[in-house]
């Protein structure tokens, strides 16, 4: 698989800790230079990734608002030159049934998770068609393939962003330019990782047991996905090899939506 992504800068949304810091992580040792944001302190994961050798640049973009991810996408061509890779990552999760579900939650969840892509590949696409290369990779999540009670917003906001991928993926099926998300399951962040020790104290039991019990009753295989091993899926997706894979929704979700 040749995979040499000097030169090619990419925008990694979200990208201040967990999956999206395994992301940035994974292209900046590809080469790519990398453009953050998120919300929190950015610098710890900048400083990491410059040790890595290649450019970084933060744009503290709320995702909720459409001017300032305008901005963020002409920021990153202009501040990098270019934006060759983009990585729609950012979101949030509210947990309740239906009838008790806050519409500002929704309609928050529905921004970041959904409608944060669609202008970021709007303002981004131009330039991507004129360059003829480009790469477009949606972190959607198994919940853009099956649903779960109490998380109404999230499942519907990831539905649509595999739905978004498909069509992006179709008018440009004849260009240089891909789009194509990934669907994780239980992914092992710091805050997931916090939910188990939780659970182990709650419960007193192992922390090898509070595992068990969270990835039990969904993933088959018993065994987190790592924000790295996403990392390396979307590497690959990126390489040279991955420019025929196109409106795939490739979930990585331990055996989660085979059942």
């Amino acid at each position: 698989m040749k995979t040499n992504l000097s030169g090619r800068t990419a925008l990694v949304t979200g990208s201040t800790s967990g999956i999206g810091l395994g992301l940035a992580i994974a292209l900046a040792e590809q080469g790519a230079n990398i453009v953050l944001n998120g919300f929190g302190d950015h610098l710890p994961a900048q400083h990491q990734i410059e040790a890595l050798g290649v450019k970084v640049a933060y744009h503290g973009a709320n995702m909720t608002q459409p001017e300032e991810i305008k901005d963020l996408v002409h920021f990153s061509q202009k501040t990098m030159g270019s934006l060759d890779i983009l990585v729609n990552n950012a979101g949030i999760q509210h947990v309740a049934n239906i009838e008790d579900f806050p519409a500002d939650k929704w309609d928050a969840i529905i921004a970041i998770n959904l409608s944060s892509s669609y202008h970021t590949i709007h303002h981004a696409m131009p330039a991507m068609k004129a360059a003829n290369w480009g790469r477009i990779i949606n972190i959607a999540s198994v919940h853009g393939l099956v649903g779960s009670p109490q998380k109404v917003a999230y499942v519907s906001a990831k539905h649509g962003l595999v739905g978004l991928t498909k069509v992006v993926a179709l008018e440009t099926a004849e260009t240089g330019v891909t789009c194509n998300a990934i669907c994780p399951g239980w992914v092992l962040t710091p805050l997931v990782q916090a939910q188990v020790d939780a659970k182990a104290k709650d419960l007193g039991i192992s922390i090898e047991k509070a595992t068990e019990l969270l990835l039990g009753e969904k993933m088959p295989s018993k065994q987190f996905t790592t924000p790295a091993e996403l990392g390396d899926l979307a590497v690959f997706l990126c390489s040279d090899t991955g420019h025929n894979i196109r409106g795939v929704a490739w979930n990585m979700d331990g055996g989660w939506a085979a059942q």
